[in-house]
């Protein structure tokens, strides 16, 4: 019995494991800093966001942006 159980403890650790997060998507690297000592932030968490839109760390503060394009060659 107790294997039937550690059995299926570590199938449903797996299947957490692999789920995905919500988001197909990360925010962009930001290689610029903003000059102010404490820039205003737009938004602190991605459920401020309207939908399709994330809070992400910008060269000045945190705001709402939409997925990057991706660049084609």
């Amino acid at each position: 019995m107790r294997s039937v159980a550690a059995l299926l403890l570590v199938g449903m650790l797996i299947l957490w494991a692999e789920l995905p997060t919500g988001s197909a998507w990360s925010c962009p690297p930001v290689h610029i800093i903003c000059a102010m000592h404490n820039p205003p932030n737009r938004c602190n968490s991605s459920w401020q966001c309207p939908p399709l839109k994330k809070c992400c760390p910008t060269f000045c503060g945190r705001k709402c942006i939409s997925k990057p394009s991706r660049l084609t060659r």
